[in-house]
């Protein structure tokens, strides 16, 4: 076996910097260059013929990276583009449904069976139902003048949904370079968690809390104990533990996440018998998978979730629990 010295000095003198791979990179070079090409054409059509839908129907239908071309240029991602997808499917709203003609596209599965579409399920529905097509144009188009929308979006989210992104207008487009840009900060930071709610509603009655481990299920299950949100009032005698789980994503996950919490519930039960084990489950991911979602509230005494009504309620239950303190 090499000595750490030597091994150490392979990676220093032997360093690579930065990996690339040029086949790959000229491949990729390409679909860029193609999206940017696309866009160039697009500009030149709305420039010399207006502001059209079908142009934008055309461009989602034709044009194999068209639908990519739209979503750079308004900034909507991919991966928000499903999210969305997803929501306009589970969720029943006359207006919302009235613009992107719901009606003649959706597919009426149970609720509880709805998954999420992959990329290849939406750019088929976009080249083969005209309407979906339509559908989709018309989110882009006029999505932020629906309340639903409105209230439901991040407004980080809701703001790239502008008309005046789709007339390639300068400062649209300088928006969308900085939405790319701050994307990651803005995701991250963590005013941008919901679990801040909870700690401002502790922080307002006076309520202390704590995250971390519990000593007892570090002593008695170390390889099955995780965690926790909220310990509160403290590790040491807690009355309520709390878990906060947000999902906007659909995964096999969510599965394995709900035995956790039994699991994690069960635990709790059999060494701090004197707490009350309650959850925060919010989101769409939730929503759509419902088989995983009956089980993961069996994990808990009590369910919240963030809605305002819901958030009131559970000042309410920390009133009730902590009356007497």
């Amino acid at each position: 076996m090499k000595s750490s010295e030597l091994k150490f000095k392979t990676v220093i003198e032997k360093n690579t910097f930065y990996f690339f791979n040029p086949i790959f990179e000229e491949k990729y070079e390409g679909y860029l260059n193609s999206v940017k090409e696309t866009l160039l054409v697009l500009k030149n059509e709305i420039e010399n013929k207006g502001l059209k839908k079908e142009s934008f129907e055309r461009l989602i239908a034709e044009k194999k990276n068209g639908l990519r071309a739209l979503l750079a240029l308004t900034g909507f991602s991919n991966e928000y583009l499903k999210r969305l997808t997803t929501l306009i499917r589970v969720v029943d709203d006359p207006e919302l449904s009235k613009l992107v003609l719901k009606d003649q596209w959706l597919e009426h599965d149970p609720l509880e069976k709805i998954k999420e579409w992959s990329d290849e399920k939406i750019q088929t529905m976009i080249n083969t139902n005209s309407h979906f097509r339509r559908g989709v144009v018309n989110i882009f188009f006029e999505g932020s003048t629906i309340p639903f929308l409105s209230k439901t979006l991040p407004l980080f989210e809701l703001k790239k949904l502008s008309i005046s992104k789709l007339k390639f207008d300068l400062s649209a487009m300088i928006d969308t370079l900085i939405r790319y840009k701050e994307k990651g900060y803005y995701s991250g930071m963590k005013e941008n968690n919901p679990e801040t709610l909870v700690e401002g509603l502790l922080d307002k009655l006076g309520i202390s809390y704590e995250t971390g481990d519990l000593g007892q299920l570090i002593k008695n299950a170390p390889d099955t104990k995780r965690t926790m949100d909220f310990i509160i009032p403290n590790k040491q005698e807690p009355q309520i533990i709390a878990e906060c789980s947000f999902v906007v994503t659909t995964s096999s996950g969510q599965g394995d996440k709900s035995k956790t919490e039994i699991s994690i519930g069960s635990l709790i039960k059999k060494h701090y018998p004197k707490a009350k084990f309650i959850g925060f489950v919010d989101g769409i991911g939730w929503y759509v998978r419902k088989g995983d979602l009956k089980r993961m509230v069996t994990a808990y005494e009590d369910i919240f979730t963030f809605h305002k009504d819901e958030l009131t309620r559970f000042k309410r239950y920390l009133e009730d629990e902590f009356k007497n303190n």
